[in-house]
C-alpha cells in the first residue's frame, strides 16, 4: 500500500517538477510586466523605469511598466499578488501598501501572498514648501502652524503612504495642527504644491530636485540624520532638534507567491545585476536615490519593523481612511 501511495505521489508531482524545470529553462519567454502601484511621473515610477530598462537590456525581453495607482498603493499590490506566478510579473513598491495600509484597513491581499525579492533603493524624505508661501525655514513653518492651527495644509501621495505617515510624525513631534490633503500618487501631490493648492509636503527627494533647482520649491529639511549630497546646504531634522522625525522611502521588488524557485532566482539575479550596475547606481544618485539590495528575509523583516513603527504613528495621530 505504501509503495502504491508513493508511486502515486511521484506520478502526481513529477509533471509539476518537469513543468517548473521547463519554465526555468525558457525564462523569460515573453515580456515582463513591472507593476507600479502609483501614478506615472512619481518617484516609484521613475525608479521602476530605470530598473526595467536595465533588466530588459540584459534579458533580451521588454520590461513593460504598468501603473496601477489608487488606494494608497493597494490596488497595484493586489494586482501583483493575483498575477500569474511565472516570473513574468513583479512590482516595485514603497512601504505604504506593505507597512501602512494594512494597519489602516483590511487590504485585499495578505503579505504571505507575496515574494519579497530584494530592496532596490533608499530615498530620504524632505519637507518642502512652495516658495510663494513665504516660509523660508522649518522653524518658521512650525511657528506659523502653531500660531494658526489648521490654517496650513500639506499634500501626500495618499492616505497611509510614506509622505502621510512621515508628516503626521512631524506634526506629533512639533505639536502642530496642519491639514492633510491626500492625492493619488506623488506626482499629483507635487503638482498640487506647485500650483499652490497646498503649502507644503513631505516627499522623496527624487521628484523634488528639478523644482528645487529652478526655484519653484524650497526644501526646508531632510527628514533624517544625514544631509543629502545633492542639497548640502539643507539641514536635517536631527540637526534642527527633531531627532524622532526620521523618514525615508525604501523601495523594493515583490512578486506573487509560488514562482518556481529556479525562476525566482533568475528574476532576482536579473534585478540585482541591474540595481548593482555602476550605471544605475550613478543614475540613482543623480536623482536623489541610493541603490540598496538585500536578501528576501532582510526585506521582509524591514517591512515588519516599518509596520510596527507606522502602527504607532497611526494610533497616536488617529489616522483613519475616509
Amino acid at each position: 500500500m505504501q509503495r502504491r501511495t508513493f508511486a502515486a505521489l511521484i506520478a502526481a508531482v513529477g509533471p509539476l517538477v518537469a513543468s517548473a524545470a521547463a519554465l526555468a529553462d525558457t525564462w523569460p519567454g515573453k515580456p515582463l510586466k513591472l507593476i507600479v502601484p502609483y501614478a506615472a511621473g512619481g518617484p516609484t515610477d521613475a525608479i521602476a523605469r530605470m530598473i526595467g530598462t536595465k533588466m530588459a537590456a540584459s534579458l533580451g525581453q521588454a520590461v513593460v511598466v504598468d501603473n496601477r495607482a489608487g488606494a494608497g498603493g493597494t490596488i497595484g499590490v493586489d494586482a501583483t499578488a493575483k498575477s500569474p506566478a511565472d516570473g513574468h510579473h513583479f512590482a516595485l513598491v514603497a512601504p505604504g501598501p506593505l507597512a501602512g495600509m494594512p494597519n489602516l484597513t483590511k487590504v485585499p491581499y495578505a503579505l504571505d501572498q507575496l515574494e519579497f525579492l530584494t530592496l532596490a533603493a533608499r530615498i530620504p524624505s524632505v519637507i518642502v514648501v512652495n516658495r510663494k508661501s513665504g516660509i523660508t525655514s522649518l522653524e518658521q513653518l512650525i511657528a506659523k502652524a502653531k500660531a494658526a492651527p489648521d490654517s496650513l495644509n500639506y499634500s501626500s501621495a495618499g492616505a497611509g503612504t510614506t509622505p502621510h505617515i512621515g508628516f503626521e510624525l512631524f506634526k506629533r513631534e512639533t505639536g502642530t495642527a496642519i491639514m492633510h490633503v491626500p492625492y493619488k500618487g506623488a506626482a499629483p501631490a507635487i503638482s498640487a504644491l506647485l500650483s499652490g493648492e497646498v503649502q507644503m509636503t513631505m516627499v522623496d527627494l527624487l521628484p523634488i530636485l528639478p523644482f528645487a533647482a529652478n526655484g519653484n520649491l524650497l526644501v526646508l529639511a531632510v527628514a533624517g540624520k544625514t544631509r543629502a549630497p545633492q542639497l548640502p546646504d539643507v539641514p536635517t531634522t536631527v540637526e534642527l532638534g527633531l531627532p524622532n522625525v526620521q523618514m525615508e522611502t525604501t523601495y523594493g521588488l515583490i512578486a506573487p507567491k509560488g514562482i518556481p524557485a529556479a525562476v525566482q532566482t533568475q528574476l532576482r539575479d536579473a534585478a540585482l545585476a541591474a540595481i548593482n550596475s555602476p550605471e544605475l547606481k550613478a543614475q540613482f544618485l543623480k536623482q536623489g536615490a541610493i541603490a540598496a539590495t538585500s536578501t528576501s528575509a532582510e526585506y521582509r523583516s524591514l517591512m515588519q519593523a516599518e509596520s510596527d513603527k507606522w502602527r504607532g504613528v497611526i494610533a497616536s495621530a488617529k489616522i483613519k481612511l475616509d
